[in-house]
């Protein structure tokens, strides 16, 4: 593999990282923009921004953009997260000059089409809706709001309904003037690449922009609480987070080796406990993400309104106990299951262009996967009973409850437990 990294007189950063044997490349552009960029006013106009890009440009349809990259076997896309708008394709070697060119000219030259932007509005507002239908997703806009209420990383993406209907060209074009300048955006590509010849590319199409200056979020301060929404549904769902690392901080492989340990997988204390030895529930798992200067380490799982109670209270317990007894095999089980998804999906180029653009917006570079490999097998037994302590009993928390839910316990009473 050989990783390179350029970045143009305006800001504007390439990196590529060549993987030898592939016919295919997967490129795009990594805006570091996204929903908590957004001021209150504004909030679901990076997503809505995202869905206009394929609509038209100067010179070409929004027919003719999917038709220019499929005929050539590709495909293209993006997504919205809190802190990145992402736009990329997927096409053969031969072809990553045509990609690179669609996706500048959708971020630069974008129609803003009255007509369609109407017809997107509607789009979206069916994602709202099929969002809110969804109770195992939508259980965990609720869980993000309550990690950190009146602040920008803890409003929904797609937005509110009353904000999507008012969106106009205007809102769009201001989100882009703040927030698309070339110090802002990261061209990633990975595959059948040649470097040279996509910083030249880079420099022809985004070489004439002029910086604006990164784009500056909120500090997240997480504040923990509780919602509970009861409603006749077949199933009870419940979403708890914890107060966790952010990337950049010295404990963030730590919180996810416990997590995985906790419930990231079948062989895991969560998943044996509760769904294997007691039958309480279908789907239970523990996860830990990260932003760039906060993280949650969330639990998930639905069953009955009759065993919702003792599914959140023993919950409660498997992670008291996992702060006492944690063995070293669950350690060294989680870290092994870490590196291993780890290499194996970076055998994919869309993933590798993917990471490389996020290390390089987090980072300003891109660690080599053996340093990352090492920062993983440098957290000790120590370390994950420590942050399992740590978790268990003092970190802020947040509860979401969706369905027949009450005769679930209330997050004071959670709290009362994990110190008992």
């Amino acid at each position: 593999m050989t990783l390179q990294t350029t970045t143009l007189s305006n800001g504007f950063r390439v990196v590529t990282e060549y993987m030898p044997g592939l016919s295919s490349a997967a490129l795009g552009i990594w805006v570091s923009a996204g929903g908590r960029h957004e001021r209150p006013e504004q909030n679901g106009v990076a997503h809505f921004l995202e869905h206009m890009a394929f609509k038209g440009t100067a010179s070409r349809s929004a027919l003719r953009i999917a038709e220019e990259i499929e005929d050539v076997g590709g495909y293209i896309n993006a997504y919205t997260s809190r802190e990145v708008t992402a736009y990329y394709a997927r096409v053969l070697a031969a072809d990553t000059g045509l990609a690179l060119d669609v996706i500048a000219d959708i971020l630069r030259n974008p129609l803003f089409d009255a007509r369609e932007i109407e017809t997107e509005r509607h789009v979206i507002l069916q994602e709202i809706g099929q969002a809110l239908d969804t109770p195992d997703d939508i259980i965990f806009d609720w869980l993000q709001e309550k990690c950190y209420p009146e602040q920008p990383i803890g409003r929904t993406i797609l937005g509110e309904t009353e904000r999507v209907t008012g969106f106009g060209r205007a809102d769009l074009a201001a989100f882009v003037e703040e927030h698309y300048g070339p110090d802002q955006l990261i061209l990633s590509a990975a595959g059948a690449v040649d470097h040279d010849r996509i910083v030249a590319q880079a420099e022809a199409l985004f070489g004439d922009m002029v910086p604006r200056g990164a784009a500056i979020a909120d500090p997240a301060r997480f504040h923990g609480g509780e919602v509970r929404r009861d409603k006749t549904l077949e199933q009870a769902h419940l979403a708890l987070a914890f107060e966790a690392p952010g990337y950049r901080e010295p404990e963030f492989y730590t919180g996810q080796i416990y997590s995985m340990a906790l419930g990231g997988g079948m062989s895991s204390r969560l998943f044996q406990e509760i769904r294997e030895n007691r039958g309480l529930c279908y789907t239970i798992f523990a996860q830990t993400g990260a932003y760039a200067d906060t993280g949650t380490t969330t639990i998930y799982a639905g069953t009955s309104g009759e065993e919702i109670g003792a599914l959140t209270e023993i919950t409660i317990d498997e992670m008291k106990r996992a702060a006492e007894d944690l063995s070293s095999e669950e350690v060294a089980r989680a870290r092994a299951q870490m590196k291993a998804g780890l290499l194996m999906g970076l055998e994919s180029p869309s993933a590798r262009a993917e990471r490389a653009a996020r290390m390089v917006q987090i980072w300003g570079k891109v660690p080599s996967i053996e340093d990352t490999v090492a920062r993983i097998d440098a957290v000790s037994d120590a370390d994950v009973r420590a942050f399992a302590e740590k978790t268990a009993s003092e970190a802020r928390a947040a509860l979401a409850l969706y369905g027949p839910v009450s005769g679930a316990p209330d997050l004071a009473s959670l709290n009362a437990r994990r110190v008992a």
